[in-house]
């Protein structure tokens, strides 16, 4: 166990070191010019994006293995099922698949990746008038509403909770309702 927490350490350092390229929903991006259920949904995921952004930033290794309860899940363990859930909105509503798999990445690169789902299907909903088209033979689009994007906000709000527990407190800094950094 001792080996894999100081490989882990090793690789997130690594990738903090390496992964200099600014990621998106650093702020929350300026809104749509009208309301359509598209821009509407749109912003819900800039939302998302611009929560994950700041729940997971600053995240160490301790962070990332704090476990509340032996039934509970790990912060890396959240990060991964929010992954997932970017992986399946952004494959929802696009004709171009996202991966699923989730084993060979860093937490830099998961990171990465959910904050690049998110905005891909943000921009792809922002301009669209009529969300029915994302229906399929499973489900409609209201389904991603309900499912996978309120499930990411409760998650998002879980590696808060985590972070906080581990000692690792979330930016006082951050305003969720304008969207910035406060001075």
């Amino acid at each position: 166990m001792k080996k894999i927490t100081l490989l882990l350490a090793f690789m997130t350092s690594i990738g903090m070191a390496q992964d200099k390229e600014i990621l998106p929903y650093y702020e929350i991006p300026e809104h749509a010019d009208s309301y359509t259920a598209g821009s509407v949904a749109s912003r819900m995921l800039d939302g998302l994006g611009f929560r994950y952004y700041w729940a997971t930033e600053g995240l160490r290794v301790e962070d990332l293995e704090y476990k509340p309860s032996e039934s509970g899940r790990t912060s890396a363990e959240t990060i991964d099922h929010l992954l997932g859930l970017s992986n399946f909105i952004l494959n929802s509503i696009s004709t171009e698949k996202s991966s699923d798999s989730t084993e060979v990445l860093t937490f830099i690169e998961k990171r990465k990746q959910t904050l690049l789902n998110i905005k891909k299907a943000s921009e792809i909903l922002r301009t669209i008038d009529d969300v029915s088209q994302f229906d399929n033979d499973r489900f409609p689009f209201w389904n991603i509403i309900n499912g996978p994007t309120s499930d990411a906000l409760w998650h998002c709000g879980q590696v808060v909770m985590l972070r906080r527990a581990s000692g690792n407190p979330f930016n006082s800094k951050v305003n969720v309702f304008s969207g910035k950094l406060r001075e």
